[in-house]
């Protein structure tokens, strides 16, 4: 008999916050139905005698406390115990992330993972998206600097991004070309992702829900006044939107693909009805706000979905 855990590793409760967080909605969600919730942190991860045992705590979480959760108690736990894992942890997508879906591979025939652990290793967040580029803004991945010159001249304004980083963060506007300043991005990122600015990202960007290959819910993330980042940990405003024909379209041509590649939680993004090339499978978020703007409770349809 499988005991009926839900183990999460992902950055310390303490690091989270309750209003936004998805781990916890999902989470708080999934203790409604008597399930016990692990909480583990990627470096307390170990194979000891052929077994995936994290180091971590039972936890209760409860939206109206001050302190919204509590640490049951403290024990290594073998993982293949529980009913189900979700990989939940902030990228950089590093390659301590990349040792924990190794890990976590050897006991994924035995315990649902979501995102499967292969999968997640397999689909970078950025470069996955070169596969639709005529859904995009003109978009190139490059550490050759003569190749970013090209594009600058082409494209007068451009965005400089790094493929393994989360959260709006070291993204760069190029509004003139500065070939010490690129140096150095590319000295510290490697591959970065560059692409055509596009000033409507002033409006606002829409973030796409995507569960078990279907369009389940859109958010629309308005950037602070002189800000050109749409994360709301950057200071966006979330608002209630509707998807057009066209990014319905585009979301169901994804959706269907990570559903073929055994991803069941993403999160895209659109800007200006184009595909801003962001396939968000580590720890998409935004199910929370979702939920506060609209009523739509997507941590019931997570769940739902995979029959828990």
């Amino acid at each position: 008999m499988i005991n009926k855990i839900v183990a999460v590793q992902g950055n310390h409760p303490s690091k989270l916050n309750p209003l936004t967080d998805t781990s916890v909605f999902l989470a708080n969600e999934i203790q409604s139905k008597k399930y016990k919730i692990f909480y583990y942190d990627p470096k307390d991860l170990s194979v000891v005698n052929s077994k995936v045992i994290a180091r971590g705590f039972f936890i209760k979480f409860n939206y109206s406390n001050k302190k919204f959760y509590k640490i049951i108690k403290k024990q290594n736990l073998d993982l293949s115990r529980c009913k189900f894992v979700l990989i939940r942890q902030d990228p950089p997508f590093n390659l301590e992330y990349i040792s924990t879906t190794y890990i976590l591979d050897t006991i994924k025939t035995r315990v649902k993972i979501i995102n499967n652990p292969t999968s997640v290793r397999n689909i970078s967040e950025k470069l996955y998206s070169s596969k639709y580029q005529k859904y995009m803004p003109e978009t190139i991945f490059t550490q050759n600097i003569d190749e970013i010159k090209k594009f600058f001249k082409k494209n007068k304004k451009v965005i400089l991004k790094p493929i393994h980083s989360f959260s709006g963060n070291d993204i760069h506007l190029l509004t003139k070309f500065n070939s010490k300043l690129v140096n150095k991005f590319i000295k510290k990122h490697d591959h970065i992702m560059c692409q055509k600015f596009l000033p409507r990202i002033s409006k606002g960007d829409k973030r796409v829900f995507i569960i078990n290959g279907k369009i389940s819910g859109a958010i629309s993330r308005v950037p602070k006044k002189g800000s050109i980042l749409s994360n709301m940990s950057k200071g966006a405003k979330p608002t209630n939107i509707k998807l057009t024909s066209k990014e319905i379209k585009i979301s169901k041509l994804v959706a269907r693909d990570l559903k073929n590649e055994n991803i069941f939680f993403a999160g895209i993004d659109f800007i200006d009805q184009k595909l801003n090339g962001d396939i968000n499978v580590t720890s998409p978020t935004g199910l929370k706000t979702l939920n506060d703007l609209s009523g739509i409770n997507l941590a019931k349809t997570f769940w739902k979905e995979l029959k828990a």
